[in-house]
């Protein structure tokens, strides 16, 4: 249980619904929703378009989701995959011909299709009430009449201002007087209002048909980009049934590729070979087991995980307790293990919203533009910021993750979900591009092996294992540190936090349910 003498945010405590998210306004958003009559699916659509809005450095209506759905919180889990895809024109020959061996974060070639608003379409038509014309009012009145701007959404703003200054129409939409927003500046958005305004009226064909479609197109192709209007016509959300597997008596639920939630199942399947019951949350063992894992599960991604439209990708294999074994079998306690090194684009920025309602439904929900402010273009006339998600591909022809036409790159947002006998126990995610699975991760063992309740296992301390190094958050303890050094682990601090996590725990038997939200982010959790 938490200290209280030094006690951090409590959780939040409902029998009726509960939601959380990174920014307040938006967790009230999806309350008042909830209170009005809609679904779990409801909610988190209103949610994440005013997040669209008031948090433009993570996500926007020019990015993509994911989302896992379970109605009444048993039976059943839907996954809706609302990635876009790259232009029918982007084969890998042609970037190789042009000299483009890697693709620019803010390159127009860094643009696949937004796949958010026809993903929130399609998730409406299943398990909502109301349409986008209602749920996207409070994003319009956001951008018409202003909103505040939040302090970590002002150090993100801090932090982006030298790309924002070189991106294309971003000053004029996102630089204020010429500076980055600070905390209390009043931003207003009126072009994002109007075209947030036509997706209400028109559904998604106001934004990939007709004149919003043609503002995008007209900018990425000015800027050098391979877009057509057939390929923001031709978009369409994919409806999957989830992956899983089993640990500690949980089924843990992800999209499947080309979402990267396999990488967290993997990592839960090696960490299955060993009891973390035995050490401290905060100890040298539990990091260093944690970070073999990740090296493990990020190995397999690189190698195998692709859009399944393109490549072959065996789940059934890669989530075998026989392939978890094959390396997680040689993990030493007083060494690292010897394995290939891998570089995945970081893509840090991103909301995630999770949702229980008055009839249990669940919905658990992640939308990003992936890097902070995507890829700095802002479509002249509509004030869309795109997404840069596309720098997530490779250019190397016979790489399951090389960009082709009309593919869908690797992702890094995952929405998760725990189960238990079928039942729905925690909606849950965490922020922060390839830090998502371990943050995943780290969140639910420390619910599941080592018992702290739904804020403090938010609120632990965190590291990430990247590329050869493990960044280690302030908070973990020197002797913690040190030790890990003495096993081999060249170590490093951070200037920034990892990510930022919501989650909802649900107790069946008592009828209530808890909800917490990251204080590495501005949001809360709200029940009623």
């Amino acid at each position: 249980m938490r200290n209280f003498q030094f006690a951090g945010r409590s959780t939040v405590h409902a029998r009726n619904a509960m939601v959380a998210t990174s920014h307040p306004q938006a967790s009230l958003a999806a309350i008042e929703t909830l209170r009005a009559g809609g679904t779990a699916a409801d909610a988190a659509i209103a949610a994440s378009a005013l997040l669209a809005v008031i948090e433009p450095q993570s996500t926007g209506i020019g990015g993509d989701c994911f989302a896992l759905y379970q109605p009444k919180g048993e039976g059943p889990i839907v996954s809706y995959n609302g990635s876009g895809r790259a232009p029918k024109a982007a084969h890998a020959e042609w970037f190789v011909e042009h000299g483009i061996n890697a693709i620019p974060l803010t390159s127009p070639h860094s643009v696949t299709i937004p796949g958010a608003i026809d993903a929130w379409a399609t998730i409406l038509r299943d398990h909502g009430r109301f349409g986008l014309d209602q749920l996207l009012q409070p994003a319009i009145k956001a951008a018409e009449d202003g909103y505040v701007v939040a302090p970590r959404i002002a150090f993100d703003w801090k932090n982006g201002f030298e790309k924002l200054k070189k991106g294309a129409n971003t000053a004029r939409y996102l630089l204020p007087h010429g500076e980055a927003a600070v905390t209390g500046d009043v931003i207003r958005q009126p072009e994002l209002a109007q075209t947030l305004r036509l997706i209400a009226k028109l559904g998604p064909d106001g934004f990939y048909k007709g004149a919003v479609a043609e503002d995008m197109v007209a900018t990425l192709r000015g800027l050098g980009g391979l877009h057509t209007l057939e390929d923001f016509a031709g978009h369409t959300t994919e409806t999957t049934t989830p992956i899983s597997t089993n640990y500690s008596g949980h089924d843990v639920w992800q999209c499947p590729p080309n979402g990267p939630g396999i990488t967290m199942l993997v990592m839960l399947n090696v960490l299955s070979l060993f009891d973390l019951t035995k050490y401290a949350p905060l100890s040298v063992e539990r990091f260093h087991l944690e970070a073999e894992a990740a090296r493990i599960a990020y190995l397999m991604r690189e190698q195998h995980i692709g859009d399944p439209g393109h490549v072959d990708v065996d789940v059934i294999r890669i989530l075998s307790r026989e392939f978890a074994a094959e390396y997680g079998s040689q993990i030493k306690m007083d060494r690292l293990l010897d394995l290939p090194s891998v570089s995945p684009p970081m893509n840090p920025s991103t909301v995630y919203i999770t949702v229980v309602d008055q009839d249990r439904n669940v919905c658990s929900f992640i939308n990003s533009i992936a890097h902070s402010f995507g890829s700095a273009i802002v479509s002249e006339k509509t004030g869309v910021l795109l997404q840069n998600r596309g720098a997530g591909f490779r250019v190397q022809p016979g790489h399951p993750n090389c960009i082709a036409p009309g593919k869908r790159p690797l992702h890094t947002i995952i929405p998760s979900l725990a189960t238990e006998n079928g039942r729905a126990k925690l909606s849950f995610g965490v922020m922060g591009g390839q830090y998502q699975p371990v943050g995943q991760v780290h969140v639910l063992t420390n619910m599941l092996d080592f018992g702290l309740d739904m804020q403090e296992a938010i609120d632990l301390p965190r590291g990430l294992h990247y590329e050869g190094v493990y960044q280690l958050e302030d908070g973990v303890p020197a002797e913690v540190v040190e030790g890990l050094r003495a096993i081999g682990h060249e170590i490093a601090g951070l200037s920034v936090p990892h990510g930022g996590g919501q989650g909802v725990w649900i107790d069946w038997d008592k009828g209530t349910l808890t909800g917490g939200s990251d204080p590495r982010k501005d949001g809360c959790a709200l029940g009623y």
